[in-house]
């Protein structure tokens, strides 16, 4: 079972760049694995929108292929494109997208990567049924799924058995964006959003964190 003495701080960054919250997660990470031994067991959760929108490109041999815009197109749409230390292989984050960035010891979890990644993806599917989308998993690909759209990417990185990346909850982003790119490296799989499942009846993005904190606090 979880460690129940451990403190979750959470911080809502609102929207900053994701070279400043990379810098954020990778500080946070060394305090952690530094303050191991001591009475005081606190975990971190980050919440971002990143301005300006970005694409991210793993260190996967095959990912830098997965980028379709070219450098004319990526101007135009105003998306930076950035190498990233996490697993995966090529995302997007923008506007309208919940990014999700927990600085946790899995040791007091109990948990090692694998099962991470399944208790990531539990977060996500407790966020999206209490607002009625019925999301799953799928066997072949990481994240989380609504039929056979990508509602939400995770990609992490551990060091010392301490977490830094994370989730990201397509709530109401421009879609358009990951015309970009090849999502996640999975072609013709559809990438949906919150808002594309509920239209009007799409929740804001403060009831969303509001229950995905919830959800983590409930959780550690």
């Amino acid at each position: 079972m979880p460690n129940a003495s451990t403190h979750l701080s959470v911080r809502d960054l609102g929207t900053m760049s994701y070279g400043e919250a990379l810098a954020m997660q990778r500080a946070l990470q060394q305090e952690i694995i530094a303050g191991r031994g001591g009475e005081l067991r606190t975990g971190h959760l980050l919440f971002v929108e990143h301005t300006p929108p970005v694409i991210t490109i793993s260190r996967r041999a095959a990912a830098s292929t997965h980028l379709l815009g070219t450098p004319d197109m990526l101007r135009e749409a105003g998306v930076e494109v950035h190498e990233t230390d996490r697993g995966g292989d090529i995302t997007y984050h923008g506007p309208g997208q919940l990014v999700v960035y927990p600085i946790l010891d899995l040791n007091l979890l109990e948990l090692r990567l694998h099962g991470y990644m399944r208790w990531l993806e539990d977060r996500v599917l407790e966020v999206l049924a209490h607002f009625d989308i019925d999301g799953h998993r799928d066997a072949d690909a990481t994240g989380v799924w609504v039929g056979g759209r990508k509602i939400c990417a995770i990609g992490v990185r551990v060091s010392r058995w301490v977490s830094m990346h994370g989730l990201a909850l397509n709530v109401a982003p421009d879609l358009d964006h990951f015309k970009l790119i090849v999502p996640c490296g999975l072609r013709d799989r559809e990438v949906t959003s919150m808002s594309r499942e509920l239209g009007s009846n799409c929740p804001t993005m403060e009831a969303v964190k509001i229950v995905m904190q919830e959800s983590f606090k409930k959780a550690v």
